[in-house]
């Protein structure tokens, strides 16, 4: 059966039950339909926050062939219901634009699905819309002040985008208000998942918070070298408005009824890739474990969650789940996509050099880890028995994940280990990459030679002209130079290039272009030729999507 045929067939319980089973009163939710609910981020008990188990999901560098992180999120939640833990996942919303471009929908897979996941992958609850709605009325006050404005030399640099939930590479730099129409002047988009309102609202504590940080956006330098600001422009309130609905986390539930939290999409490989604190810790209010994730592999995603996430928040997991398979290990092994499929120990094992520089840097942060082998039925037992003998040799703890085909009762293993390491080894308190009073340039570089291997690292003359305009703009004592750094890099390898497989050595990084991110209070650096705008590939998704007798069929 497909992931769909599979959803369509599970029974869903209302979500009001499903909220009760979580603890949450009734007063506290507000239903979108018979499944899903908006959940009252006034609940969350930071008292109860600490006391429980967060646990991270992350990968080794993914690759063509897929990882099933999220696949494996969900499978851990429901191994640890079914040892009678009280558990929940929080995942981040899927974006339209990789579910109808290359890689199709994020709720996981078989039998180890979020639901009900046509919804979830598609509008779900709007909070998409309202990011790009909220980002694009935010460019066209902005314009409308310039054209009101014109010729009194307001503001000398522009910064702010336009954005879509769509991937259009046409799309990526654009000329507005020709023919008269407003101010002429060149700009862009990017897509949702990169708006700094979507990062706002992942890292936002409160709707107090959340008005606050979008206030504090900068739109442009001014003619006297000064920022210019969302309350510059007086669209804060405006703005906060129409995220009002967005800020409250989403619950819905898994293949086995379990709760579920889904809320915010930032990407990991041009944004910080996390899903909201609000829904994390709404989670952590509830239950005993919460199984979180990271997008893509651990060089992006959970060296952002820890240092961006985390350092903010005060989070701090109890454990670090590395998902590994042995397609991938082979692919960063050198073996060709389409032979990764057949056994092959030899590329597997030279693939481990890519999983090791993995649990190395995850070591650096502190963290106790466990190996998940995400299970395919054509994995063979001699290679799955070379990454268990591997992992011993380690120290690290592995288990084998078969959620995909069973369900919870396929993760049982995995949640038992999870649970034994957290017991009797938990991570020690987070080391971060690098120390907030670093300067921009040094935060940098740590991330780039101590996480990805990097051997130097080159800023391109815009870049260092943006960094010497920091200095100009912001005394030395500004908050600004407290911001954490947030990596902008192709998720396919530890370096700048996607074609480099595995755990490459003696690489440059260039860093591209700076972008200031003062609402959601971090500093954007794009390496190599990362876009924040994606394209879409030859074939994409979209062609196997589409209604049959009132009912979406291609959606996977």
């Amino acid at each position: 059966m497909t992931d769909i045929e599979i959803a369509r067939a599970t029974t869903l319980a209302p979500i009001a039950e499903v909220a009760s089973k979580m603890g949450i009163p009734e007063t506290g939710m507000e239903s979108y339909g018979r499944y899903i609910a908006k959940v009252d981020e006034r609940l969350i008990d930071d008292t109860q926050v600490h006391k429980h188990h967060l646990i991270l999901v992350t990968s080794i560098s993914p690759t063509k062939a897929g990882i099933g992180k999220t696949t494996v999120s969900i499978g851990l939640s429901l191994g640890l219901n079914k040892l009678g833990h009280r558990a929940t996942v929080a995942l981040r919303e899927p974006s339209l634009g990789p579910c109808f471009g290359i890689k199709g929908g994020a709720a996981g897979g078989g039998y180890s699905q979020v639901l009900p996941m046509e919804k979830i992958n598609l509008h779900f609850t709007g909070d998409f819309h309202a990011v790009t709605s909220a980002h694009n009325t935010i460019a066209a006050l902005l314009d409308n002040y310039l054209f009101h404005h014109h010729g009194e030399g307001v503001l000398r640099e522009i910064y702010w985008k336009r954005v879509l939930d769509v991937n259009d590479r046409a799309l990526r730099n654009v000329t507005i208000g020709q023919q008269g129409e407003g101010v002429e002047r060149p700009t862009g988009f990017d897509i949702t998942p990169a708006s700094e309102l979507m990062a706002i609202l992942c890292l936002a504590s409160s709707i107090e918070d959340l008005r606050q940080r979008i206030g504090h956006i900068v739109l442009g330098i001014t003619h006297d070298s000064q920022p210019f600001t969302i309350d510059d422009l007086g669209a804060t309130g405006a703005v906060t408005a129409l995220l009002l609905d967005a800020v409250h986390p989403n619950l819905v539930q898994t293949t086995e009824q379990t709760p579920a939290l889904i809320h915010g999409g930032p990407f990991a490989n041009i944004a910080h890739g996390c899903s909201s604190v609000l829904a994390t810790k709404f989670a952590l209010t509830f239950c005993d474990y919460v199984v979180t994730e990271a997008g893509f592999g651990a060089d992006l995603g959970a060296e952002k969650f820890f240092d961006i996430k985390c350092r903010k928040t005060g989070l701090q997991p109890a454990l670090t789940v590395l998902v590994v398979t042995t397609q991938g290990l082979k692919m960063h092994g050198g073996i060709p996509i389409d032979r990764i499929k057949e056994p092959n120990p030899n590329g597997l094992v030279e693939g481990f050099r890519n999983m090791d520089h993995h649990i190395s840097n995850l070591r650096q942060f502190g963290q106790n880890i466990v190996v998940a082998i995400n299970r395919f039925d054509f994995d063979s037992e001699s290679e799955l028995d070379l990454i268990r003998q591997h992992c011993e040799e380690l120290g690290v703890a592995c288990a084998l994940n078969n959620s995909f085909s069973e369900g919870g009762e396929g993760a049982v293993d995995l949640a038992s280990t999870v649970v034994a390491t957290i017991e009797n080894s938990p991570s020690e308190p987070l080391r971060f990459a690098y120390d907030s009073t670093d300067s921009i340039p040094v935060k940098i570089e740590k991330i780039c030679k101590n996480i990805y291997g990097a051997a130097t690292v080159t800023f391109s003359e815009k870049a260092q002209s943006q960094l010497h305009e920091l200095d100009v703009l912001y005394a030395p004592d500004a908050a600004l130079w407290q911001y954490p750094v947030c990596i902008a890099k192709t998720q396919f390898s530890f370096s700048a290039d996607a074609k480099l497989y595995g755990s490459p050595e003696g690489f440059d990084i260039s860093i591209r272009e700076i972008i200031v991110n003062s609402g959601s209070e971090m500093i954007v650096a794009i390496a190599g030729k990362m876009m924040r705008m994606p394209g879409l590939p030859k074939c994409p998704q979209a062609e196997r999507i589409d209604v049959v007798d009132g009912q979406i069929v291609g959606l996977s």
